[in-house]
């Protein structure tokens, strides 16, 4: 092999090699470190990463001795965004006959820092049937209920430690009928709370407090508030178990809907494997997928979607929007879906 023909092996090979250094951080699971940091906290900005590759792969066509590495970088970004379009493509699908509709928000309320009177504001809109208030303890949950006059909703909160954020209400229309509340305990005597106003402090199967709805109108179907662990780089294990609990409400066979601050992302494999088959998120099925909820502080391009409604099979999602919280570091999320009415 003659020195032109060396160099240009070197040039393929040096092009490969460096696409599967950029493709690291875009798609750590198929390197099996996505579990890894900082790979897990990257992943979440799937979708903004892949457009910095595309106008990297772009830039770097005008060096000639480049180009090799500039088309694959370029197909690398082109074909994961054919696979993220689906998210934004995607259309709510219309309410089947013989199915009724309820209304579910998802409003991270940062332990009180949120305005309790805009969480009242974006209630009074649009009248959701249950109301996920992750970070809300029993007093903040009742100071939104004060800005509810007129309305009826029945409230109760699960704090599972003495942490403010491991605290999760739930408020519900009175729309359901005489709904009960309960947790999953590790101190199976701590299982049940069925008062409405009432708070229960016990370490739940999640890290922070989740809240069961069941009963009154609902039929079979339950209602889940949840907040999941955050996938901090030490406590990255911690956020997978979390996220296993909610594969287990998913797959347990009773048509379920699950609203809260996940604190993942449809970029995570974990979160993917706890829905697989048997759940999925209603924003991207509603062409919403890339409508980020988190931070909120930042430009609407540069927010993650970690608040999500998720749906059971035979549960058909409905429509998805994001509204401001002043004083939160998450934006609300309220979803309609469609449920049979003999659930």
């Amino acid at each position: 092999m003659d020195a032109a023909g060396a160099w240009q092996v070197r040039r393929v090979v040096l092009s490969v090699l460096f696409l599967l250094v950029v493709a690291l951080p875009l798609y750590p699971e198929l390197y099996g470190l996505d579990e890894v940091t900082p790979f897990t906290q990257l992943v979440a900005f799937r979708p903004q990463a892949l457009v910095l590759v595309l106008l990297v792969g772009m830039g770097m066509l005008f060096r000639w001795n480049w180009r090799i590495a500039a088309v694959l970088t370029i197909l690398l970004a082109v074909t994961g965004g054919a696979l993220t379009a689906p998210r934004y493509l995607s259309d709510p699908e219309p309410p089947p006959p013989g199915t009724r509709e309820l209304t579910i928000m998802v409003a991270n309320v940062l332990g009180g820092g949120a305005d309790a009177g805009e969480v009242a504001k974006i209630i009074r809109l649009r009248q959701p049937d249950l109301v996920s208030l992750p970070e809300a303890q029993a007093d903040v949950r009742q100071e939104i209920e004060s800005h509810l006059q007129g309305l009826h909703y029945r409230g109760y909160t699960q704090q599972a430690n003495s942490a403010v954020e491991s605290a999760t209400s739930v408020l519900v229309s009175d729309s359901l009928g005489e709904v009960e509340f309960r947790s999953e305990t590790l101190d199976p005597s701590r299982v049940s709370a069925q008062q409405p106003g009432t708070t229960d402090t016990a370490q739940t199967t999640t890290q922070f407090g989740h809240v069961i709805v069941t009963g009154g109108s609902l039929g079979n179907l339950r209602l889940i508030a949840y907040h999941g662990y955050p996938p901090l780089p030490s406590e990255v294990t911690t956020w997978k178990q979390d996220l296993q609990v909610v594969k287990r409400w998913c797959a347990a066979g009773q048509p379920t809907i699950v609203a809260g601050d996940f604190n993942a992302t449809i970029d995570h494999a974990d979160f993917r494997s706890a829905l697989r088959a048997d759940c999925k998120s209603v924003a991207p099925s509603a062409g919403a997928g890339l409508q980020g909820t988190w931070p909120a502080d930042r430009p609407a391009l540069f927010r993650t979607q970690i608040d999500h409604v998720l749906v059971t099979d035979g549960i058909t999602p409905g429509n998805f929007k994001t509204y401001e919280i002043e004083g939160s570091d998450h934006r609300a999320a309220v979803a309609s879906v469609a449920v049979p009415r003999s659930e």
